[in-house]
């Protein structure tokens, strides 16, 4: 499925200390119709009983899709654009091992439909020019859909950052997460 609106210098970027938990980003993706009325974003605090920080839960689009690869069905897929694809749902069995193989805790099995489903980075919009929808409606930048040039002329003190470490384990994304100026890498521990 190749659409020529698809713009391969743009990236999507996550600041989560701009995250105001104001939701926004979820009502617009529950809008999209091809997510059914579910947000496929989604707000969490970060420690409810001591502050009232929030940050955005957004599928990463790794490079190489933890979630695709433990798939028994082959229903989840990468495509050329690097868009980690929500489940087929004609080869979804519903086993959840991409839920609990997910290293960022993104996909969520919708128990209605018997089905994964995860952020597919409004690919019904970015594949014909457009930005996603929780990136154009997010009021304080935390979501920001756009070039690396123009990020760093927004964040000057920030750098984008798209390999995680997990233990032994680095995964590169497609997704960036702004960190302070001259960070290469985000260890998780």
């Amino acid at each position: 499925m190749k659409y020529s609106g698809f713009n391969p210098n743009e990236e999507f970027f996550v600041d989560m200390q701009r995250c105001i938990g104001c939701k926004a980003c979820e009502m617009a993706c529950a809008e999209c119709e091809t997510n059914g009325q579910e947000p496929m974003i989604h707000v969490n605090y970060v420690d409810r009983a001591s502050t009232v920080q929030t940050t955005v839960q957004v599928c990463m689009h790794c490079e190489d899709p933890v979630c695709a690869n433990v798939c028994p069905a082959d229903a989840i897929s990468k495509d050329e654009f690097g868009i980690v694809h929500t489940a087929n749902t004609e080869r979804c069995i519903g086993c959840s091992n991409c839920v609990m193989a997910c290293p960022f805790g993104v996909p969520k099995k919708e128990e209605n439909y018997d089905l994964m489903m995860k952020c597919t980075m409004c690919y019904d919009r970015t594949s014909v020019g457009k930005k996603p929808m929780c990136a154009t409606v997010c009021p304080s930048g935390a979501l920001f859909y756009g070039t690396k040039d123009e990020i760093q002329e927004m964040r000057p003190n920030s750098t984008p950052v798209n390999t995680f470490i997990f233990g032994k384990e680095t995964v590169n994304t497609k997704v960036n997460i702004m960190m302070p100026k001259g960070s290469s890498e985000l260890v998780i521990f």
